[in-house]
């Protein structure tokens, strides 16, 4: 009994020592707040930590990230999507709790729906075939995040029954969904890499986005898009002297950028044992000491390629490329399926999507360029929204060279 007493004690002592301490600081830094967590060393955590952020959509403007020996400690400047400090309780108490966790829950997963996996060669109207055959097999669509990236399209779909509004557990019927989805995907040419499943492990979705596109090799195909200017730099080199890879990443600032990133790095098994990451204006800089998993460096010029490229994407697959389509409207069966095939009637592609369904209201987000890629003619977009509903799709962020075009329509 006494045996057993100490084991009991010693179990409190570990789980005391290795709980991580949070600490929200709105007093030391005039424009953000502080949010500073030290913690026992473990796998996946700076993604953990990282996550609960970027999941409030806060906006992440400095990380101080450092390991002295198995002691983890990282220092987060954040603020709202607003540029303002944090003043809700209730949002700083939740990061509190979030991160005070020793093993947070990393699952972001679709509760009560079946969830569909698809990956394949991406088109004009894609989406709009998708969302047809979904609706005709009876499946309602609850939520959905569609990535596309250097021509291939990777998707997360929540489906319900239509009928029952329960999950889809029949395996005749998954089975048919599977495979319709799949000829779709297939197209013409993609017979061998078009990919449909019913996802049966809990995932965060966007983790679960990136590691789809990643193991469907997206960054080592030829990117379709001409490349922009403000394409992310990524270089790789070897501290020899200390062990570590130093990597930088300069691009443009965007919200969940540290995220993507800090994910991509930990699926390809490299640890960040110390980081910097700094934003100026709309620009991030961003350096990591990694070394992989089993304690070495990047060790050949053949890896150090595949982390450039690997990073690249990351930064890329999430980066909006298009007119920024915002619908709110009461769902109904087919609503999807109907709003993308005008989409698709009118020469616009859909290079990003965000589906969401809440209390019968459907709240989706479309980013759309023309057939190749090009930002959309305003005309176009202003057909679409009449037909769909002016006062139901509307167009937020307009990218500069749209104002420039309606600029130079009023000069003419």
């Amino acid at each position: 009994m006494e045996w057993h007493a100490c084991l009991d004690e010693y179990e409190k002592l570990v789980i005391r020592m290795t709980t991580p301490r949070v600490v929200i600081d709105n007093a030391v830094c005039p424009t953000a707040t502080l949010v500073k967590v030290d913690s026992a060393r473990r796998d996946g955590i700076l993604l953990d930590a990282v996550q609960v952020l970027t999941d409030l959509n806060l906006s992440i403007k400095k990380a101080y990230i450092s390991s002295d020996g198995q002691w983890f400690m990282d220092v987060f400047h954040v603020t709202d999507l607003n540029g303002n400090k944090l003043t809700d309780e209730s949002v700083i108490s939740y990061i509190e709790q979030s991160l005070e966790t020793s093993f947070p829950d990393r699952s972001h997963g679709f509760d009560g729906s079946t969830a569909l996996e698809l990956t394949g060669t991406d088109r004009v109207g894609l989406l709009s075939e998708v969302f047809a055959v979904l609706a005709d097999l009876q499946c309602d669509v609850v939520d959905a995040k569609v990535w596309t990236h250097n021509g291939r399209i990777a998707s997360l779909i929540s489906v319900k029954d239509c009928n029952s509004g329960s999950p889809i557990n029949d395996s005749q019927q998954i089975d048919r969904i599977e495979s319709r989805l799949r000829n779709i995907l297939r197209g013409d040419n993609d017979i061998r890499s078009a990919k449909t499943s019913v996802s049966l492990a809990i995932t965060h979705t966007e983790r679960r986005l990136h590691q789809m596109m990643f193991a469907d090799r997206d960054y080592g195909r030829k990117p379709v898009l001409q490349c922009r200017e403000d394409s992310p730099v990524v270089t790789v080199q070897n501290w020899a002297e200390r062990g570590y890879s130093v990597v930088n990443v300069q691009c443009k600032d965007r919200a969940k950028l540290l995220f993507d990133v800090v994910c991509t790095l930990t699926d390809m098994q490299y640890v960040v044992f110390h980081a910097t990451i700094n934003t100026a204006e709309d620009k991030a800089y961003m350096e990591f000491y990694v070394r992989h998993t089993d304690g070495t460096p990047i060790s050949s010029e053949a890896e150090r390629q595949r982390v450039v490229q690997c990073l690249r994407a990351a930064v890329e697959r999430r980066a909006s490329h298009g007119v920024r389509l915002e619908l709110c409207k009461s769902d109904r069966q087919g609503l999807l399926a109907n709003v993308t095939r005008t989409f698709r009637e009118n020469g616009l592609n859909v290079t990003r999507a965000e589906i969401s369904t809440t209390n019968d209201i459907a709240r989706n987000v479309f980013y759309v360029t023309d057939a190749i890629g090009n930002v959309a003619d305003p005309k176009i977009i202003e057909t679409v929204r009449e037909k769909i509903g002016l006062g139901e799709l509307k167009v937020k962020e307009l990218p500069l060279i749209y104002h420039e075009r309606e600029e130079a329509a009023v000069g003419v």
